[in-house]
């Protein structure tokens, strides 16, 4: 329970008890006060007038006045008539009254009177007493509840006095110590409160408190400046532009490759918000382009090229999000981000000379497999000579190695135009159909030595699409090669082609191992195969298959369940 809380409590209840024994101590008082005057008015005052009586009528015989004082208090009697018997005793007075006046010296009337009057103060005597012990009763209970009530007070108060110091005190205390504790630089001093009061929150804010300050102290100032120092140097001395903004976009460093590529003076971008040096300058504008979209995600590396070193230079930029847990909390702030250019032009650069040696390479094996080909023509024709089998076996192996030998040179030639970005595609609308049979009587030979089964689904194929009916040709061909290499044997494939959102959806289904969840992703890349694979490839034709379809402004893709199949899916525009 929080303090505030037990104080409101402690110190309510004791007002409302304190209230409750003034209301019970008022009432009793009034009870008392209201027999006391019960008793003051009716009965001492009816003594009082039959005392005047008797001594009136006592006087009778020797002052003429007595009588006026007897009738006087008679008829304050009369009106002051208050226990029962009393009105009978006062008629009686006053009936034997009339009579003395009548006959003045008979004693017998005055004796009657003064018996008259007796019984009147017997009456009132017995009444003060039983009103007495009334009154003693009431004083009795009022002492009763007002001792309860006090003693309930008394121990509430005394409860408070014993454990409220305490629970207040005893946390100051310990507080006290704890800070003159670290005012003598003992950093390590915790406060432990295990109460959730505000105590225990004024503890957890100086654990803290104390953390920060142990960690600031451990730290050391001339440690922070050399490590700054260290990395200030590091950075500048990258070979990579680094730049360094925080929370705020303002530019906290950058190193000396940064301002050169982007001929900017320190002074003039150092401490500037980064927006603002991006105005007027155009390689920070592309820099900065996507800083602001997802200030706490990590966003991916992309390539800039950049006019740098009197040459075009090729960079790729990555952004780094800061994020840091301050001391003595749970979540994570961002404090700004790390924007590195690394240079990856000799990268580019060997990747040129890579891609013109495949496609020299490439382009002058054709002539020399060209050669083989027409001499395995010449082998195989009867005119010029029969051959044995032994020999006839040597040209088929001859002929499958000079097939895939060719296969995988054209494989390089497409890749050769991929990766310099000079694909040549040629547009027009022409049927699917074509492209289709064109692929099956390729690998027709291949399906019958596995004895599987090439079913088409021939009620869209008829759609003409707008395409490069070549490249589409090879990517049909490629996809169904595949599907043969990874099928059983006695199976089916399945070539379908359907309509969807304004596209042509064509699919190439077959009933092999499958791909595995987590190869599905990569099977794309270039020169990827699924580890553990026995079957031959180079694996590019799924890569370069993916190259011709996006070319085309299509898009491709598979479903596969490892043990069940995999399906081949890309579109194509309607033509």
């Amino acid at each position: 329970m929080k303090i505030k809380a037990k104080l409101t409590f402690g110190v309510g209840l004791l007002f409302i008890l304190i209230f409750a024994l003034a209301a019970i101590s008022g009432w009793y008082i009034h009870q008392l006060k209201r027999d006391t005057n019960n008793i003051l008015v009716a009965n001492y005052n009816t003594l009082q007038y039959s005392r005047n009586m008797l001594l009136a009528i006592e006087e009778m015989n020797t002052d003429s006045t007595a009588i006026i004082d007897f009738q006087k208090n008679l008829e304050l009697q009369q009106k002051n008539v208050t226990e029962i018997g009393e009105i009978e005793a006062t008629n009686q007075i006053n009936k034997h009254f009339s009579s003395l006046k009548i006959e003045p010296k008979n004693t017998a009337l005055t004796s009657s009177i003064r018996k008259d009057i007796t019984e009147i103060m017997r009456l009132n005597m017995e009444a003060i007493n039983q009103k007495s012990m009334i009154a003693d009763e009431t004083a009795q209970k009022a002492i009763l509840m007002i001792s309860v009530t006090g003693t309930l007070c008394f121990s509430i108060a005394f409860i408070l006095l014993v454990n409220l110091p305490s629970n207040i005190a005893n946390p100051i205390k310990e507080l006290t110590e704890s800070i003159k504790e670290i005012a003598s630089q003992n950093y390590k001093k915790r406060v432990h409160f295990t109460s959730h009061n505000e105590f225990g929150e004024l503890a957890k804010s100086f654990n803290t408190m104390a953390e920060k300050i142990e960690e600031y102290s451990e730290s050391k100032l001339d440690k922070i400046i050399k490590g700054k120092k260290r990395i200030e140097t590091l950075i500048d001395n990258l070979h990579d532009p680094v730049i360094g903004i925080d929370e705020n976009k303002k530019v906290l460093f950058a190193n000396e490759e940064a301002l050169t590529i982007s001929g900017l003076k320190k002074e003039n971008f150092i401490g500037k918000k980064i927006q603002d040096v991006a105005v007027n300058n155009d390689l920070i504008r592309d820099i900065i382009k996507n800083i602001f979209k997802k200030p706490n995600e990590n966003l991916p590396s992309e390539q800039l090229k950049i006019y740098a070193d009197g040459k075009e230079s090729y960079f790729e930029k990555e952004i780094i999000n800061i994020n840091i847990v301050p001391t003595g909390e749970e979540k994570s702030q961002f404090i700004g981000q790390v924007i590195l250019l690394r240079n990856i032009t000799p990268f580019k650069e060997l990747d040129l000379a890579k891609t013109n040696f495949m496609g020299t390479v490439s382009h002058e094996f054709k002539t020399p497999i060209a050669s083989i080909q027409m001499g395995l023509q010449l082998l195989e024709n009867d005119r010029i000579g029969l051959l044995n089998e032994e020999q006839k076996e040597l040209t088929k192996g001859i002929k499958d190695d000079t097939d895939r030998l060719l296969k995988i040179t054209g494989e390089l030639l497409n890749m050769t135009q991929v990766e310099s970005g000079s694909i040549q595609v040629n547009l027009t609308s022409s049927e699917l159909n074509p492209m289709i049979n064109y692929a099956i009587n390729a690998n027709k030979s291949a399906a019958e030595n596995k004895n599987i089964n090439l079913e088409v689904d021939s009620k869209n194929t008829s759609i003409n699409v707008y395409s490069d009916s070549e490249k589409t040709a090879w990517v049909i061909n490629n996809l169904i090669s595949n599907a043969i290499r990874y099928s059983h044997e006695n199976s089916t494939i399945f070539i379908r082609a359907k309509k969807e959102n304004n596209q042509l959806l064509c699919s190439v289904s077959d009933a092999g191992q499958g791909i595995q969840p987590q190869y599905l992703t990569k099977i794309f890349e270039r020169y990827f195969r699924i580890p553990g694979t026995k079957k031959e490839g180079t694996g590019l034709g799924l890569s370069i298959s993916k190259e011709f379809i996006e070319a085309q402004g299509g898009k491709i893709w598979v479903d596969s369940e490892y043990g069940v199949g995999s399906t081949f899916y890309f579109t194509l525009n309607i033509g």
